[in-house]
């Protein structure tokens, strides 16, 4: 069966759309979901002596925070990082303290650290990642312009900010945590997704050399024909990996799982239905200015 692409290509752009504009609607109305590392609140360790469950320790913390997160410490598991947006006293953390220390039957020096923390820090964090973007963008663009063509440079990119666009969204829409886990996962699916474009693009680049010039629409089907096997395979193989670190992995493995499983989706997504239509459109508006401005001169 003939995949056609480029004839369906506004249905991908409203759904892309549809997304991006509930995500911003719901980020207006609600905001982001932010983690202590955009928010500030504190954060404590203590050492419980063995390996107890997230579960059962969220029995004590679901009283002051039940949106409290909670990382197993230690070379064996045997502490536990607690950190909330609350900002709690000192008076207030010693009695959580005291309730760990009832239960589990602790010593005094098991209170190992507690601290606060400001939102400066997620400030720094926010703006350490729009640079880090920006530069990856502008060196992705420099390198695919100089690989291939600046048309090509610009629908990559296009594609890139859809694929951020879309992970923020679904973090909106669905109240997901933001966190620097989210961030640098986000840096990591910059990456992976431009690879997948750059294949389609090399294979776009090859047939062109066989097709009659101006059969864009033909030449961007039959390369996604011909890379949609090995694009699918590669997401599956990847989504199968990060899904099971995501089922089997502790917290904060999950907290970096999450948005690369949405980012590994999305980035596949863009390269077949975005990156390349974007491709085409810049190629026919071209061809439409030639021939206006032929037929002017004619």
């Amino acid at each position: 069966m003939k995949i056609q692409i480029i004839k369906r290509r506004k249905t991908f752009y409203i759904l892309s759309s549809l997304v991006i504009i509930a995500g911003l609607l719901m980020g207006m109305i609600n905001g982001l979901n932010y983690g202590i590392d955009f928010t500030g609140g504190t954060l404590f360790q203590i050492s419980l002596g063995q390996e107890v469950s997230v579960a059962d320790v969220r029995t004590i913390t679901d009283g002051f925070d039940k949106d409290a997160e909670v990382v197993h410490a230690g070379d064996v598991n045997q502490e536990v990082m607690i950190k909330t947006q609350e900002n709690l006293t000192p008076e207030q953390r010693t009695a959580i303290f005291k309730e760990f220390q009832a239960k589990y039957n602790l010593p005094d020096d098991a209170f190992i650290k507690s601290e606060k923390f400001g939102p400066s820090m997620g400030e720094e964090i926010r703006t350490n990642a729009y640079l880090s973007i920006l530069i990856a963008t502008a060196l992705m663009l420099l390198y695919i312009t100089v690989r291939f063509e600046f048309r090509f440079g610009i629908a990559a990119v296009i594609a890139l900010i859809h694929d951020v666009l879309i992970a923020l969204s679904i973090y909106a829409i669905f109240r997901l945590q933001v966190n620097s886990s989210f961030v640098a996962a986000i840096l990591t699916i910059v990456g992976y997704s431009i690879n997948d474009t750059i294949v389609l693009f090399d294979r776009v680049r090859e047939n062109r050399k066989s097709m009659k010039r101006g059969e864009y629409e033909e030449l961007i089907d039959k390369s996604i024909s011909q890379t949609m096997t090995r694009t699918i395979n590669t997401s599956l193989t990847t989504l199968v990996a990060i899904l099971c670190l995501y089922i089997f992995g502790v917290t904060a493995i999950r907290e970096f799982a999450l948005p690369l499983l949405v980012g590994v989706a999305v980035g596949t997504y863009s390269s077949i239905f975005i990156a390349s239509p974007m491709w085409y459109e810049m190629m026919i508006r071209d061809k439409h200015q030639q021939r206006s401005y032929t037929g002017k001169n004619a």
